[in-house]
């Protein structure tokens, strides 16, 4: 072949070798990320293109035989012809093929992967700064200051001793994660303090290990890495130490991420593991930390040595506890020299500014616990019913014997943290003081304050409290009046804890002798219990019962300061038979969750506790009960005639209504325009709607539906398919532990403009479970153990949201309270007392007062149903009684748990949108009556939530990246038709020239 015909040829071959870099960089895009994907998954995509990929490689083999013949020609100028053609015909297979993929199955992928704008603006990345370092600043928590150690002298020469302070935690790992690479280290945070640190000792950490073990879903490592003594002892790093200065900081810190909760023994029999996922599990590095009696949340063995030395050492010794789980304390008083203790978790990108801050005095430290800390975790009423317990006889409603059912019970009923302790101390259980380090909404200052209640309003409905707060100390501070209320019990009634949250507010910054007056408002049917025991209403309701209502003034869940006593003369019992449903709910509440009880003991009040001991045992039965298997929701128990009506009619499907999604905005949901929209939608449309729902709602061409752009987390701006990372806030419970709503609305404000900067209309978060456990991995994410704390950070984040037309998806709803087991659908067995009362309440505060429009299920069962296959929640509770109008999608769908996550039930049952990596005609089970108008249902809902959005302005042409591609496209179809041009031009000459020889 002449070299004029080797440059095209070389171009063509070159056209392949950037395709098929092309691929893998898609392949990188789609499945390279932080997303955990299965082998499933990507099996799955690639029968989605099984169409595509069979066309290209017909045209591929078409090509190679032609180049075959050619090459077999004694004919040069046909065998240069028919080269050519086949690698023309090469180059289209290769072309066509990814076309074909990139712009059918793959469009909505890619188009997720490829959105939106790529930066923030300056202006909102400095209102996100200065808002991240706010909430640092009073979320932070004093837990001690003895002898008043604490503010430190500006200039104060520290050695900061702990490995964590050279590797401390910013925040957790998986969807709930940030972006840290730009974040202020702790370090950082002293010197720009005015302290002066050690550069031997950190040099010294620096070199014994760099990166920090993970705790996510690739791999799960719990060592506490920390030098042994003879290490410290071998470089001199104590004696170099006392004559650098007599003060030293210590920090202790602790990681978790998704998936994976901490373990509540360091094992030395099993130092490896591998996890549920396939990841690796490893206790420690360091054999001499390897200690079965111990857990993750206790001091390490090397970490005892270090402190044994440093507090004989230093005289001034401040601890910094750097975990989002609370730990066993107690040291804390054990060592006389520890004179100081700050909690500080998960502080994000600029949060140990803050620190740094209140160390100084620069920043008098108003944070509050939003967990209890006890003397003993292992001793928690939750800690026999926490971790992974399964099920032994399931196959025959999960198919397979590889298709586990696992289940954990939610034995401590209602007396969930603070509610258990303090209601155990009046009951005479527990001493409380023995068993209670700092309390629910412990924190300190550098100040002091009187707080009393000034004047109460009381007109029977509703309860107005005034209380003055006076700043009785010698600096500027900031304090949190809370308020609890003990309802009257009767032995063997209806369950109720002493104490119970209702209400808090932050002040202002008080100078010394300023005072400020704070007013609450305290409706008495929010003071109701709910009688799930059906004790006082034959179907279940929420009960007000007759008697005294000690409505407390508080420092903290333990300390009364201020007393009015409410009295309420007769039963209020919220049902239809009674008083009538609550004011504020659309309709009556009543039991639709007998079922989520089962066979469990669940703690109880009566007789001081009588059951303790029994309740809190561990499970011995492991046989799956029959009316659990009944009620299991699986692809072999799914039947649609459960849900279907015989008699429907199917829908109308196609139309030509001449309407565009951008003319329901503002409309009415119950309005008769949304029918005559629907009725635009084909079944393969709404199909899509349901069904394509990764990180984006699907574009849709007849109703001029734009493409909509969904993205992570809680904490931060979080795309694992774009790799687009926001402002690193510091995580929910530090937003939490600032007890201020006005900081947790700035957050939503900040978190908001940013997504709106990036292009995203939907936001998966707030997180808004509930930290039941101390050793759950996501606790990091979620803002306390109580419901109401976690209800009034979420009203206030989802306000602001909401109010930038952006959809917040609360997750993950319900009982998602654990990661073990989670994707196996673990089976989660509880009161629906505890389930209204604790778990629910969050969700339905953000619903009744934030008009949240979005949430999240989760992957965890009621009872032994799946979440998003039980319309009883989905449609009777939230959408029936709370009157909510939204979209509610799925967690990701994945292999693992694919047999209990029926898409075909779940649309059914009120879930609207699957979260999946790929989208299958096999989700839906047929095109009938039932399943069409059950999908018509969840285009109603995701399309009056989007109407209520941004997404009505977003702009409705094709994305970017589409141009880029047919500009891509078009040079290399004018290339091979340039070179298709000159070769038969070539032939046709050749072969004249032939003819007339």
């Amino acid at each position: 072949m002449k070299k004029k015909k080797l440059i095209p040829c070389i171009i063509a071959i070159v056209a392949i070798v950037l395709l098929g870099i092309a691929g893998v960089k898609l392949y990188q895009l789609m499945f390279g990320g932080a997303v955990k994907v299965q082998t499933a998954d990507i099996i799955s995509a690639i029968a989605q293109m099984k169409l595509q990929l069979i066309i290209g490689a017909v045209i591929l083999i078409a090509g190679i035989v032609i180049l075959i013949i050619g090459l077999r020609k004694k004919d040069e100028n046909l065998k240069d012809l028919l080269k050519v053609q086949g690698i023309v015909a090469m180059v289209l297979a290769v072309v066509i093929t990814v076309n074909t993929v990139c712009f059918g199955p793959q469009y909505s992928n890619l188009s997720t992967v490829l959105s939106g704008t790529t930066a923030i603006s300056e202006e909102h990345i400095n209102e996100s700064l200065e808002a991240a370092e706010a909430i640092a600043d009073e979320g932070i928590t004093l837990l001690k200051n003895e002898g008043n150690a604490l503010p430190l002298a500006s200039g104060t020469k520290l050695n900061v001793f702990g490995w964590s302070s050279v590797a401390p935690v910013y925040g957790g790992a998986g969807s709930g994660s940030s972006d840290s690479s730009k974040a202020a280290s702790l370090l950082d945070g002293l010197h720009e303090a005015g302290f002066e640190t050690n550069t031997e000792l950190e040099n010294f950490y620096t070199n014994f290990r760099s990166e920090r073990p993970s705790i996510s879903f690739f791999g799960v490592d719990f060592t506490i890495p920390e030098p042994t003594m003879e290490e410290f002892q071998n470089a001199n790093i104590f004696e170099n130490a006392k004559a650098f200065s007599d003060t030293a900081l210590v920090v202790i810190g602790r990681s978790s991420g998704e998936g994976s909760d901490l373990a509540m023994n360091l094992s030395d029999d099993n130092n490896f593991t591998i996890g549920e996922n396939g990841e690796h599990v490893t206790f420690s590095t360091q054999e001499d930390d390897l200690d079965a009696e111990k857990s993750y949340l206790e001091l390490s063995n090397r970490e005892i040595a270090m402190l044994d030395e440093v507090t004989k050492d230093f005289k001034d010794v401040i601890v910094v506890i750097n975990s989002a789980q609370p730990m066993e304390l107690g040291w804390l008083d054990q060592y006389d020299n520890i004179k100081g203790a700050i909690y500080c978790p998960s502080p994000g990108q600029v949060g140990f500014r803050s620190l740094g801050k209140i160390l100084s005095g620069e920043v008098n430290p108003s944070g509050h616990l939003v967990d209890t800390f006890v003397y003993d975790l292992h001793a928690i009423p939750t800690i026999n019913n926490f971790g992974s317990f399964h099920y032994t006889d399931y196959e025959d409603v999960t198919g397979s014997a590889d298709n586990i059912v696992p289940f954990v019970n939610y034995n401590e009923g209602i007396y969930v943290g603070y509610k258990f302790y303090e209601t155990a101390a009046e009951e005479g259980l527990i001493d409380y003081d023995e068993v209670v380090q700092y309390p629910f909404g412990y924190g300190l200052s550098y100040t002091s304050f009187d707080a009393e209640i000034a004047d109460t309003q009381d007109d029977g409905q509703k309860i107005t409290l005034t209380v003055n707060v006076k700043n009785t100390g010698d600096v500027a501070g900031k304090y949190v009046p809370q308020i609890y209320f003990n309802p009257p019990y009767t032995d063997g009634g209806i369950e109720k804890a002493t104490a119970n949250l209702i209400g808090y507010e932050k002040t202002e910054l008080l100078e010394p002798g300023e005072s400020e007056a704070v007013t609450f408002e305290i409706a008495y049917e929010d003071m109701a219990s709910y009688d799930s025991n059906k004790i006082k209403s034959a179907d279940g309701a929420y009960v007000l019962e007759a008697g005294d209502y000690q409505i407390n003034l508080c420092s903290d869940s333990h300390h009364v300061l201020d007393t009015y006593t409410a009295t309420v003369d007769t039963d209020r019992i919220y049902d239809d038979a009674h008083d009538g449903k609550r004011s504020s709910d659309e309709q009556t509440a009543t039991n639709h969750l007998d079922y989520a009880k089962g066979n469990v003991t669940y703690l109880s009040r009566a007789g001081h506790f009588a059951n303790y001991e029994e309740s809190i045992a561990g499970p011995t039965d492991f046989t799956m009960p029959e009316e659990a298997k009944e009620n299991y929701a699986s692809v072999v128990t799914f039947d649609a005639s459960k849900y279907d009506d015989a008699d429907a009619q199917m829908p109308t499907t196609g139309a030509n209504n001449g309407l565009k999604f951008q003319d329901m905005a503002g409309v009415d949901y119950d309005d008769e325009k949304w029918d005559s929209l629907l009725d635009q939608l084909t079944i393969d449309e709404l199909k899509e709607l349901a069904g394509n729902g990764t990180f984006h709602v699907v574009a849709t061409s007849s109703i001029n539906l734009p493409y909509i752009y969904e993205t992570d987390g809680p904490t931060a701006v979080n795309s694992f398919f774009t790799g687009k990372f926001g402002t690193a806030f510091p995580a929910p419970i530090m937003v939490a532990s600032t007890w201020s709503k006005e900081l947790a609305g700035r957050f939503g404000t900040c978190i908001g403009n940013e997504l709106c900067d990036f292009g995203f209309t939907g936001w998966y978060g707030p997180g808004m479970n509930i930290h039941r456990n101390a050793f759950s991995g996501r606790n990091f994410e979620y803002y306390s153990e109580d419901g109401y704390l976690s209800g009034c950070v979420a009203v206030a984040e989802i306000a602001a949201v909401r109010k930038l037309g952006i959809i917040p998806y609360m997750k993950h709803f319900v009982l998602n309270d654990s990661e073990t087991d989670r994707a196996r659908g673990i089976c989660t067995w509880s009161t629906e007392q505890a389930i209204r009362e604790i778990y629910l309440k969050p969700f339905e505060m953000a619903i009744k007062e934030a008009d949240a429009n979005g949430i999240m299920n989760s992957k965890n069962s009621i009872g032994s149903r799946w979440i998003g296959s039980n319309a009883d929640v989905q449609n009777t509770i939230v959408r029936g009684e709370w009157g909510f109008k939204g979209i509610i999608g799925t967690d990701s769908l994945d292999a693992v748990s694919e047999y209990y996550e029926n898409q075909n039930e779940a649309v059914r049952a009120g879930t609207d949108k699957m979260l999946c990596m790929s989208y299958g005609d096999d989700y839906w089970a047929d095109e009938s009556a039932g399943t069409v108008i059950a999908l018509r249902n969840a285009a109603h809902h995701i399309l009056y939530a989007l109407s209520n959005s941004d997404a009505v302005d977003v702009h409705t042409g094709l994305p970017v990246w589409v141009y880029k591609f047919i500009a891509v496209d078009s040079i290399i179809v004018i290339l091979l038709a340039i070179w298709e041009v000159f070769t038969i031009r070539e032939y046709l000459a050749k072969k004249k020239e032939t003819t007339e020889e």
